[in-house]
């Protein structure tokens, strides 16, 4: 798309303006007096992390986002506007901020000065270029108590299995803001096989590399109109970097030298910088990256967002390494900041946004136990029980958590003790399905591998293999919840959506209510497999 064209629904067409003598279009130099390329904004543009005075503004600079970005090796001025209108006819604030080479010419804005609970408008232009028009809203005020608040969340967006479809009808939703909980991006190779193909040839290792594979997920069209039209709140997960890593490890440490690695992880961590709509806290110092947070929704909601990759012990070969005291899952230093935060929080609401699924999964019947994704919090069962006593120690006001991951809908009660079934119900946990990733899914297959094992794991009160996303209404009494998935991702346009399920917690009452669904899980097959890790293939 033109760097001149609109992406967010409503939004304006900027005007390409022509020198008056020539006729040619007009154009800009950079500090150093080089010309700047015309086509700037292919990525659009997007808001993030809102407090209730300020949010991040952000854009990139790159008319060839799949090649290296195409920019000259210099600054290059960008001016930001921001209004209470679409027109920008009534102004609120302006700046001008530094589009830097060594940042990938990303803009990261921190506006502040902004009225709590408020809808924004807001663009960049560069010489007589101008972006498309975002649309961004404010938090509420930090100690009202707001009668609603809606977001989405999502994950897992695999370029080469699908389409963003889900997109197309999240962009029409009325929400605060959109959570998005890792798997941005996909690591892997190009392949033929999917609906379109990964840029490259091979996985990304170099930050050139991660920035075009970045670049070329930002040029579809749907996921640029819903960043858009909402704030977003992210998070990552591993195929930002590499499949199932932790820490300094690599999934396949035979091949992948601990030196090859901490360079794979510092390339990819900053191309996630100059992606994001983060805050300069979150900026990367070489392997390291802010990446865990909070965010506060008057006295609503708090809002935990997590990080479950880089500070974790490696994954357990089986379950009795799967229950050392000394595994981890978030560090010592994250887990105190999360007992902190929770015990401590002011909120009716605590919501934790979570990369794994932390509700165990057992895949055999009978007495025999298999717990095959060690990647999950399956594989770090003392610090989960310490957070599920936490949740029901009675300092933590309705803890819920969204997760990621699974390519699948789960929706569960966080227990207490997961091998005893009488124990206290916690919490609750939605684990959602992916926006792409795995594809259409045939259901009927999907029911056969799963449904006998509802037996094993009574904690899980729906499942289901469709593409879509979550939209939450919380409000002070009750957290409503409804799944929502489209008929396909084998197609760019023209697809459906519809509510499958909702789902209902009520303050004060740990545990899901399921209040409505169109296909219910079934005991009926018996054909059964071990849970598979996510590996990119479909379940």
């Amino acid at each position: 798309m033109a760097g001149t064209g609109a992406v967010a629904a409503g939004g304006i067409i900027g005007p390409v303006l022509l020198d008056p003598v020539t006729g040619a279009r007009a154009g800009v130099r950079t500090a150093a007096g080089g010309p700047v390329p015309t086509g700037l904004f292919t990525l659009g543009v997007a808001s993030g992390d809102p407090l209730p005075e300020g949010v991040v503004l952000w854009t990139r600079l790159a008319p060839k986002p799949t090649e290296g970005g195409g920019m000259p090796p210099q600054d290059v001025t960008v001016r930001w506007e921001v209004a209470k209108d679409r027109l920008f006819q009534r102004g609120v604030q302006v700046g001008d901020t530094v589009a830097r080479p060594d940042l990938g010419h990303s803009v990261h804005v921190e506006v502040n000065g902004l009225l709590p609970d408020r809808e924004y408008f807001y663009r960049f232009r560069v010489g007589q270029e101008i972006s498309p028009v975002g649309r961004t809203r404010t938090a509420p005020r930090a100690h009202s108590v707001p009668r609603r608040l809606r977001f989405a969340f999502a994950s897992c967006q695999s370029w080469q299995d699908g389409y963003y479809t889900p997109y197309e009808h999240m962009l029409q939703e009325d929400l605060a803001f959109v959570a998005f909980l890792g798997d941005y991006i996909y690591e892997s190779r190009p392949s033929s096989r999917g609906v379109r193909s990964h840029e490259g040839t091979d996985e990304p290792y170099t930050l050139d590399q991660y920035r075009n594979r970045h670049g070329q997920y930002r040029t579809d069209k749907h996921l640029q109109a819903v960043h858009a039209a909402h704030p977003w709140i992210v998070t990552l997960d591993d195929h930002e970097i590499d499949n199932n890593w932790g820490d300094e490890i690599p999934q396949d440490p035979a091949v992948q030298t601990p030196e090859g690695f901490r360079a794979r992880r510092t390339a990819a961590f900053q191309a996630y910088y100059e992606h994001m709509p983060l805050r300069r806290e979150s900026l990367p110092n070489g392997l390291d990256m802010q990446v865990y947070r909070r965010l506060d929704f008057g006295r609503l909601v708090s809002f935990h967002v997590l990080d479950t990759r880089q500070y974790r012990t490696d994954q357990p070969a089986d379950e009795q390494r799967a229950n050392l005291a000394s595994a981890t899952i978030t560090g010592a230093e994250q887990e105190r900041w999360l007992t902190r935060g929770l015990t401590r929080s002011g909120a009716r609401w605590n919501i934790l946004a979570n990369q794994v699924m932390i509700a165990q999964s057992d895949g055999a019947l009978g007495a025999a136990r298999n717990f095959g994704d060690w990647d999950q919090w399956d594989g770090y069962r003392v610090q989960r029980a310490r957070l599920m006593r936490l949740f029901g120690s009675g300092r933590v006001r309705n803890p819920v958590v969204v997760t990621g991951d699974r390519h699948a809908t789960w929706v569960c009660d966080l227990k207490l003790d997961f091998d005893d079934p009488a124990s206290a119900t916690v919490g609750a946990e939605f684990v959602g399905t992916s926006i792409s990733s795995g594809g259409d899914s045939d259901q009927t297959a999907f029911h056969s591998r799963w449904d006998p094992l509802q037996a094993e794991n009574p904690h899980w009160k729906y499942w289901d293999g469709r593409r879509g996303y979550f939209v939450c209404d919380v409000q002070s009494d009750q957290m409503t919840s409804r799944l929502r998935v489209v008929d396909s991702v084998r197609r760019q346009s023209g697809t459906t959506i519809k509510t499958a399920a909702e789902f209902r917690v009520e303050s004060g009452k740990p545990g899901v209510q399921v209040v409505t669904h169109d296909t219910p899980p079934t005991s009926k097959h018996l054909l059964i497999r071990p849970p598979a890790p996510d590996n990119d293939q479909p379940l």
